[in-house]
């Protein structure tokens, strides 16, 4: 009787969390996307990243700053890559 009252009371715990789950994802699909930033916030740059664990190359063209921090991939920072230019 009481391993009975468990399964349910379990049951109804993991049915209240994925209707949770499903309710949060929907509310998310129905938020209008984000207003982009004003003109001028973002620079012009040109960096190339290369992550020394994978080889994944990442290629940067605006940011908010002229020199931003390196990006993350693998766990690690991506490594700078100089132009060839």
């Amino acid at each position: 009787m009481i391993e009975t009252l468990f399964r349910i009371a379990v049951a109804v715990v993991v049915a209240y969390g994925i209707i949770r789950l499903g309710m949060f994802m929907l509310g998310s699909l129905s938020r209008p996307i984000p207003e982009p930033p004003p003109a001028g916030e973002l620079r012009r740059v040109k960096i190339h990243y290369r992550c020394s664990v994978c080889g994944t190359e990442l290629f940067i063209r605006t940011a908010p700053d002229e020199d931003p921090p390196p990006p993350r991939h693998c766990l690690e920072d991506m490594d700078l890559v100089a132009p060839i230019e």
